[in-house]
């Protein structure tokens, strides 16, 4: 492109202007008053002794001049929009927490709400946070082989108890357990006490000094909402003590796995993976809420912790007596569902525990439960499956007193046992 070309606002000939308009758009010095009659006179106007031809056209402005009013109205545009900003900036800063004070218009922030609620958590809880590697032995086509797997607990004595899922110490079935602790330091452990149906375990270490111990809350006075805060080790001790947090999404869920079906399960959005299990789901005053034991993969924000108060008799007696010891009702039970399946035998009971078999000198005998009974509750407690009652079982010591409610002849009945 020529040099000519470049530049549309370079001061340069016009080529397509005629002759006309090369003079209605220039003052001369020149006297044009020279008389022809026969060309039409130019209205002429008389400037300073001055004469200068009057074009009927209107004057055409320059480039320059419409680039300088486009200039000047966007800073006066801009000067209004700041100006209206600057006028409405405390109201619209007040209705986001943040008010300015004194002429430094310095900025203050007063949060709505606690962000600060998981920090807090976090420094209550993670040090009775711990991690559980284990090393089972199982049996393939090429022999037996030793699997480790990961997991976490949560401290729940001084003397070195600690809560975690059955399933992360193999379900009992284990070779060696390690149990790192806050502080960096690597412990050997045992199995104290496991059941499968729960998916609970409590092990022990032997430890020197007095260790953190985590606040168990209450699960039973649990709301929809709540929140709710998983640490654990998700992924592997690269990512230890992880938190996550979220709400509670659900109570009372009941998840079927391929061999049995958890109840009472508390629902949670808050971020529950492979390493998260037996950690501990806190509330927002750091207290133990569950312990987490499953997520569905097939989903996200679909996380289930097992309600801590389902643990803690089961805790409270393992660190008075060193053991736990479940009470026995003497019955061979089954599902309602199960039953009728099975036999065609329509009980036109909706759900609820069949007793099969009632054995000799067993409380239930004693107390006149009998066999083709359907339970319905134990206390307050409905019980829908076998699961359900072996939950609800193990909530009572020997020697306490509770009222079985059954169907029996399609007519509820109350039967007060003592368990043995």
């Amino acid at each position: 492109m020529d040099n000519e070309k470049k530049y549309e606002f370079e001061d340069q000939e016009n080529p397509h202007e005629t002759e006309e308009d090369k003079v209605d758009d220039s003052f001369t010095d020149e006297n044009p008053l020279e008389e022809d009659s026969t060309e039409e006179k130019t209205p002429q106007v008389v400037v300073d002794s001055t004469i200068v031809k009057k074009s009927n056209k209107p004057p055409r402005r320059s480039k320059f001049s419409m680039l300088l009013l486009i200039l000047i109205g966007a800073l006066l545009g801009s000067g209004i929009t700041m100006g209206a900003g600057y006028y409405y900036l405390p109201e619209v800063l007040n209705m986001r927490g943040i008010s300015l004070a004194g002429n430094q218009q310095q900025i203050t922030i007063e949060p709505t709400e606690d962000l600060t609620v998981y920090t807090a958590v976090a420094k209550k809880a993670m040090p009775s946070v711990v991690g559980i590697t284990s090393t089972t032995l199982q049996q393939t086509v090429f022999g037996v082989r030793k699997a480790p797997s990961l997991g976490t607990g949560v401290i729940v004595d001084d003397r070195g108890y600690i809560l975690t899922n059955s399933h992360v110490v193999g379900d009992g079935d284990v070779e060696e357990i390690m149990v790192i602790l806050h502080d960096g330091q690597q412990l050997p452990a045992k199995v104290i006490w496991n059941e499968i149906s729960l998916d609970l375990a409590v092990i022990k270490v032997e430890a020197e000094n007095k260790l953190p111990v985590a606040e168990l809350g209450d699960s039973d006075s649990l709301e929809v909402g709540e929140i709710a805060v998983a640490i654990g080790n998700p992924m592997g001790l690269n990512f230890e003590r992880t938190l996550t947090q979220g709400v509670i999404s659900g109570l009372n869920r009941i998840i079927q796995m391929e061999t049995d079906t958890i109840e009472n399960l508390i629902q949670t959005d808050a971020s529950i993976n492979p390493g998260n299990s037996g950690g501990p789901l806190l509330n927002a005053r750091g207290q133990v809420i569950g312990i987490n034991t499953i997520k569905v993969r097939t989903g996200e924000g679909l996380g289930f912790a097992i309600p801590i108060n389902t643990a803690k008799p089961i805790v409270e007696q393992i660190i008075e007596t060193g053991e736990f010891t479940r009470v026995y009702l003497g019955i061979t039970p089954i599902n309602v569902e199960d039953f009728e399946n099975a036999t065609g035998v329509d009980l036109s009971i909706d759900s609820g525990i069949y007793v099969v078999r009632v054995f000799e000198d067993s409380p239930a005998e004693r107390f006149g439960l009998l066999a083709g009974d359907v339970i319905l509750k134990i206390g307050e407690a409905e019980v829908k499956t076998v699961g359900s009652l072996l939950r609800e079982l193990y909530r009572y010591r020997p020697g306490d007193e509770v009222v079985l409610t059954v169907n029996r002849g399609n007519e509820e009945v109350e039967i007060e046992i003592t368990f043995d």
